[in-house]
Formats: structure tokens, C-alpha cells, sequence
């Protein structure tokens, strides 16, 4: 293990990276055919993901991180003193500047990621901007269980797991309660996550956040297929393929799906696949809770909401949970 410039510390456990060939074809050769969204977040996919962020449409990103800011404080006394931070996928660490400039005298702050390269950018240009600040950054899988670093110059009081985004509305529900079971163990006994949950609300609200008048969203969700054709020799014509958005009421989630306009053959890494008009790639799913249903969630895999915050519109949630004696 060798430290990276600006980072008190740098650990790559060497996570297995999903092989974008394997799972594609995989996927297209299943009934229903779908594409793990994983694979929207390349160089270009994140792109696009940061302009959707920013759409009137997208209320998710503005509303946390209004929350966050108005409630930055009561987190913050909650968490008290000295906690160290660990954030599961970096991002741009934009919202986790909010958390650590709110916290009393944190004890350091921790970058968990899969991705290697963006996970070191985005650790070094927070150490670069909190020079007082310990910042360690872990290369694995955040799902599993990993070892956090200790910090070096002081014992942390607990550690204070941050998961923003509603990016666990991206997991089926026993998924998410496997992953909120594995940070319980990694935070330990006095640990406590704030993490960010999307609300149930009117299915307009809903499909329009997922579907912009400006056709942002479209286009990430239809850059799968520019990367089939880009790097497994795809032949799709994308003048062929909608967007497609929908609420699924029953299930509480939003749909995304990649609809073909006519019948029609692609070739990708020489296997053909044969789509009717009207056939879907179903490329993601986002669950939106209730602020009971996701308390429920949560205790079932070992925390104990202590408070949680919402919006005045009831768009977006925000909770602190506390690992459960």
C-alpha cells in the first residue's frame, strides 16, 4: 500500500471491475432483456448525469442538499465531536463539503469507491481543500464489508457513514437491507449513518424528473447503446431506440427502459439479437419509500432511525440512523 499525494492514506483492495462485455450480452440474451445501470457511469455518462443533476425537472440533488445545509447543524450535534466520516461512492464529494464544515472537530474523512481512478481525483481534491483534515480513500467493492482506516492522529469518536443521493433507491429492497447490514458491521458499535432516501409522490412528479423536456435524461439512458457500438462493435442505429420512463405504482419505483421502434437485427461482439417493435432493455430501477417504510428498512438490517428530515413539499428525505445495540 503506498499513500497517494495529499491523501493521509491510499488503499486499492483490487475490486473485481464488472466486465461490460459479459454482463451485455448476458442481459441481451435474457427475457426480458436488461443492462445493468452501473455501466451508464463512464466518462461520458457522467457527464451527462452531472447536466441532469442540474434540470428544473430533477428536484433530488437541490432538495438534499437543502436539507443537508438547513439541517447541518442538528446532524451535526447528533453525531457529536470527533467522528470520522466515511463516504460510500465519492462522487464529487460536493454535499459530503456540506456534512464535514457542519461537524465539530471531525476526525477524519474516508473515500470508498470502486472506481480507482475518479475515487483517487475526487479524495485529493477535498485533502487539497481541507488541509487540516485527514482524508483516506479505500478502492473496494462498498457493499461487501471492508476494513476502515483508523485515523492517525487522534481516535474517532465514532464513524459517521454518509450514503447521499437516493442511490440506495437503486437497490432491490433485500438488496438494500444486505448493504445497510454490511455498513452496520463496518461502522461498529457506536457508528451511525446520514443517508438520503426519494419520497413516494404523484407519478407526474415522478416521470418528469426521469424524463426532462430537454431530453438529457434520454440521452444517458441511451449512451448504453452508444457504448455497445462504441466498444463491442454494436451495430445499433439509435434513430431506432426511445427513452422510456415509467412509474411502477405497485412496486413504488421509477423504470427506465430503452423501447426499439421497429422489428429489427443488432449485431454486438458478433452475436446477433432479434428485437420486435415495442421490445424494452430495462437499464434501471429507482424505489422511492415512505419515511415509515424505509425506518422499517433500516431496522431490519441493524439501525435505529433517530431522526429523519424532510423538505417542505415532502420531495426528498433525509435520515440519521444509529447501528442498533
Amino acid at each position: 500500500m503506498t499513500a497517494s499525494a495529499a491523501l493521509s492514506s491510499f488503499r486499492d483492495e483490487e475490486p473485481k471491475i464488472s466486465d461490460f462485455r459479459t454482463e451485455a450480452l448476458a442481459g441481451l440474451r435474457g427475457q426480458p432483456r436488461v443492462l445493468p445501470c452501473k455501466f451508464f457511469y463512464d466518462e461520458t455518462g457522467s457527464r451527462l448525469f452531472e447536466q441532469i443533476t442540474t434540470l428544473p425537472e430533477y428536484y433530488l440533488t437541490r432538495t438534499e442538499e437543502a436539507i443537508l445545509a438547513d439541517r447541518a447543524g442538528e446532524i451535526s450535534a447528533l453525531a457529536g465531536p470527533g467522528c470520522q466520516v466515511v463516504e460510500y461512492g465519492s462522487g464529487a464529494i460536493r454535499k459530503a463539503r456540506i456534512l464535514i464544515e457542519a461537524l465539530d472537530r471531525p476526525a477524519g474523512y474516508v473515500a470508498v469507491d470502486i472506481s480507482r481512478d475518479h475515487l483517487i481525483q475526487a479524495a485529493e481534491a477535498l485533502a487539497g481543500d481541507y488541509p487540516d483534515l485527514e482524508v483516506h480513500a479505500v478502492c473496494t467493492d462498498y457493499t461487501t464489508d471492508f476494513a476502515v482506516p483508523d485515523p492517525r492522529d487522534r481516535i474517532a469518536t465514532r464513524r459517521l457513514g454518509f450514503f447521499p443521493g437516493s442511490t440506495i433507491g437503486n437497490f432491490e429492497p433485500g438488496a438494500a437491507t444486505d448493504f445497510l447490514a454490511a455498513a452496520a458491521r463496518t461502522l461498529g458499535r457506536t457508528g451511525a449513518m446520514v443517508i438520503g432516501t426519494d419520497l413516494q409522490k404523484d407519478k407526474e412528479i415522478l416521470e418528469a424528473a426521469y424524463d426532462d423536456a430537454a431530453g438529457v435524461t434520454a440521452a444517458f439512458n441511451l449512451h448504453l447503446l452508444e457504448r455497445l457500438n462504441q466498444e463491442l462493435g454494436g451495430s445499433f442505429d439509435m434513430s431506432l431506440y426511445q427513452h422510456v420512463a415509467v412509474y411502477n405504482e405497485a412496486a413504488a419505483r421509477i423504470e427506465m427502459h430503452i423501447e426499439s421502434l421497429a422489428e429489427q437485427i443488432v449485431e454486438v461482439a458478433g452475436e446477433s439479437f432479434a428485437f420486435a417493435e415495442g421490445e424494452r432493455i430495462h437499464t434501471e430501477n429507482s424505489h422511492k419509500y415512505t419515511v415509515e417504510g424505509f425506518r422499517d428498512l433500516a431496522a431490519g438490517a441493524g439501525f435505529e432511525t433517530k431522526q429523519t428530515w424532510t423538505d417542505e413539499d415532502g420531495l426528498f428525505a433525509v435520515h440519521y440512523l444509529a447501528v442498533a445495540d
